[in-house]
Formats: C-alpha cells, structure tokens, sequence
C-alpha cells in the first residue's frame, strides 16, 4: 500500500491540526495504521494505532487526552486530530501500515511508510 500524509503546518501553542493520510489500492480496510513522529535529532516515535476496523485505538502517553486517530475505510483515509498543540509536539509526522498485525504500536512492525508532513508548533 502507498500512503501519502497531509496536513501539515505552522500553529501556536494551544492550537489544532488534523492529519491525513491517504492509502491506494482497494485492500485499506485490511490494514492496521499508526501515526509516528521524528523530532530532530530524536529517534522516530509512536503516537497512535488503530486496528483495520477502527475498534482498537492505542495511544502514547505525551499525547493521549490531545490527539485522536480515526479512519474511514470508505475514503481509504486515516486522520490524526491534534489539539491544545505544545511546542514538543514539534516533529515530522509519518503514517504507516501493516497488513500483518490488527493492531500495532512499534515502528518495526509496520512495512508501508509515507513520506511525513511536517508539524511545527510555535510557543
């Protein structure tokens, strides 16, 4: 699957973003999703996951309450609702997808990586 992230931008402190990623091929539904980001100099990290049905949702602990993931297997789209945004959420933000796993939480159990979209938040 190829997935394309969008979303992405400038925002204060406290403000909100909403992430997208789009996948192709017609197999989405079958596909867990995660979210990861990349600060500079920072190893790449877990945000959320969801499961192919959209039933199971995990979360990291420096984001949970702020940020929520959800998918539309009819639009073959995942999305990242982020609010009351903080500078270190400050990162690249990358989709990803495994066709192996109904939920995955560790970067090394996703195959598919999009490109990343760029997330900065200004104090």
């Amino acid at each position: 699957v190829q997935l394309q992230a969008s979303g992405g931008g400038l925002v204060q402190a406290g403000g909100s973003l909403r992430l997208s990623c789009a996948a192709s091929g017609r197999t989405f539904s079958r596909y867990a999703m995660g979210w990861f980001r990349q600060a500079p100099g920072k190893e790449r990290e877990f945000v959320a996951a969801i499961s192919w049905s959209g039933g199971l949702t995990y979360y990291s602990d420096s984001v949970k309450g702020r940020f929520t993931i959800s998918r539309d297997n009819a639009k073959n789209t995942v999305y990242l609702q982020m609010i009351s945004l903080k500078p270190e959420d400050t990162a690249v933000y990358y989709c990803a997808a495994t066709g192996e796993r109904t939920v995955a939480t560790t970067r090394h159990e996703y195959d598919s990586w999009g490109q990343g979209t760029q997330v900065t938040v200004s104090s």
